[in-house]
């Protein structure tokens, strides 16, 4: 069932647990997510991240989530991630996203605002949900190292500025930044729970975990219990996709790429279903 953010994230808010957000870079993960979502029957949200539009074009694999989306037994949401231009938050909306994300994070405080609050009306116009970002992670997007100068609490959201900002922009999520990290992490993050809290009580919006793997079991509940509603995860689904495929290519006995494929996925179902049930408890 096909569902925007905004209608998913109401379940969340319901069951005071949160919603995971598993990017979909081909068609093996498409169906990991899935088929792990059905068989434990929780809601999701599929997503296609700017970042990895050169692995899939989003007008080859959006079609296919918002198809399989369409048909899935349980409510999915059709997420573009880290939309850092307009230019794919459109192709988004055109192909029947039902909710992007505006990243301006990057930006000056104001032309953020303007442009996430440009962005809101258009989306809101069709019915599709808005999530946007205030403060930064440290780490870029990718995961690949890219990082920005300075100590994690620098760039961490401010509560009072949060708020003027979803009151002038109207999103429907707002992504903060209280001390995690795209990517794979050396050691475990130290998190601010206090900055969650503050920027939900602020803002009354749920709030969205970017850098969601890596962090242990006890850093997503108590992320869960002051605020944070969707979480982000995609780098460990991928290396356990990873180190099947490799497993399946040591093996040497078959030649054929669809069984390294079809091993990847079944990996990346097993990390997914592990991740949805760790989101699933109540913090």
């Amino acid at each position: 069932m096909l569902v925007n953010l905004k209608e998913i994230l109401k379940i969340a808010q319901a069951e005071k647990n949160a919603v995971g957000m598993f990017n979909a870079t081909g068609f093996d993960s498409l169906q990991a997510v899935i088929s792990a979502a059905e068989e434990l029957n929780r809601p999701v949200i599929l997503a296609h991240a700017e970042v990895h539009n050169r692995y899939n074009d989003i007008d080859m694999v959006g079609p296919a989530m918002i198809a399989v989306a369409q048909k899935a037994k349980v409510p999915v949401c059709v997420h573009l991630d880290h939309g850092v231009s307009e230019d794919m938050v459109y192709r988004a909306l055109r192909i029947g996203f039902t909710s992007v994300m505006i990243d301006a994070s990057a930006l000056p405080y104001e032309r953020n605002s303007e442009l996430t609050a440009a962005i809101v009306k258009i989306a809101h116009a069709t019915g599709v949900s808005v999530e946007a970002e205030l403060g930064r992670l440290v780490t870029g997007e990718a995961g690949s190292g890219e990082s920005v100068s300075g100590k994690p609490e620098d760039f961490y959201t401010d509560p009072a500025e949060a708020a003027a900002f979803s009151e002038k922009t109207k999103i429907d999520a707002l992504a903060v930044a209280f001390g995690t990290a795209h990517g794979f992490y050396t050691a475990q993050p130290k998190l601010d729970f206090s900055v969650v809290k503050a920027c939900a009580e602020s803002t009354g919006l749920p709030l969205v975990m970017h850098g969601g793997s890596g962090v242990n079991e006890e850093g997503f509940h108590n992320a869960i219990a002051n605020g944070i509603r969707k979480i982000n995860y995609y780098s460990y689904m991928s290396k356990a996709g990873y180190l099947a495929a490799k497993a399946e290519i040591e093996k040497n006995e078959s030649g054929y790429l669809h069984d390294v494929e079809y091993a990847a996925m079944h990996a990346m179902k097993e990390d997914v279903k592990a991740a949805i049930k760790t989101f699933s408890r109540r913090g």
